[in-house]
């Protein structure tokens, strides 16, 4: 599908929240298909919804400072972009329409371009970081560790079923952008990044 397809718009009315059909451990597809809750499938796009739950938090966390507002606006619209990963992974091969919501190469390149961005504003890293130092820095970990998580499943699906195109590469490039990111929003603060010292180890400690 080229790039610049435009995907079709929701069509749906939420009134009733609750209908009792999960209440066996199942739940359905974009397809109408069911499967356990518990299903390699469920569990990936369950998880790109964890990781959009946190990085919502992580747009509240930049939003509240000016320094960091242009991130803020960049976590938002990846926001978006995981919310079309999950309705791509929620949905079966032979199901996928023409406008189906999707990641594409340009979410990735998008991607891609904002990494080179940021990353030609920060010091050379001497020393592996730790999450932390400020708020945003810590949230932002947190999205790039889940951001992991949904990659190594979505690698697990492409391997025993089969994985939506260009997810795996959206989503690895995701966990590095969050890495430079958090390392920008420190930089911008004006707060020290937290590195790793070995020897700051309790097992370091002279007796």
């Amino acid at each position: 599908m080229p790039d610049n397809t435009e995907f079709r718009e929701p069509s749906l009315a939420l009134n009733r929240i609750y209908t009792r059909q999960g209440d066996a451990g199942q739940t359905a597809l974009v397809g109408g298909q069911r499967l356990p809750k518990d299903a390699l499938r469920i569990e990936c796009y369950g998880t790109v919804d964890e990781l959009n739950a946190f990085v919502g938090a992580a747009v509240l966390e930049a939003d509240r400072d000016e320094r960091t507002r242009r991130l803020a606006e960049i976590l938002l619209r990846v926001q978006h972009e995981l919310f079309n990963l999950g309705s791509i992974l929620a949905t079966l091969p032979e199901d996928v329409g023409p406008q189906q919501p999707r990641v594409t190469d340009r979410d990735t390149a998008e991607l891609e371009l904002e990494i080179d961005q940021m990353n030609a504003e920060l010091p050379a890293l001497r020393s592996f970081v730790l999450p932390g130092g400020n708020a945003v820095n810590a949230q932002l970990h947190i999205c790039r560790t889940v951001c992991r998580r949904a990659e190594r499943l979505c690698v697990t699906l492409a391997r025993e079923d089969s994985a939506p195109e260009g997810a795996i590469k959206y989503l690895n490039r995701l966990s590095d952008a969050l890495f430079v990111w958090s390392r920008w929003a420190s930089l911008k603060l004006g707060i020290p990044e937290v590195l790793w010292e070995p020897n700051r180890a309790s097992s370091a400690r002279k007796p």
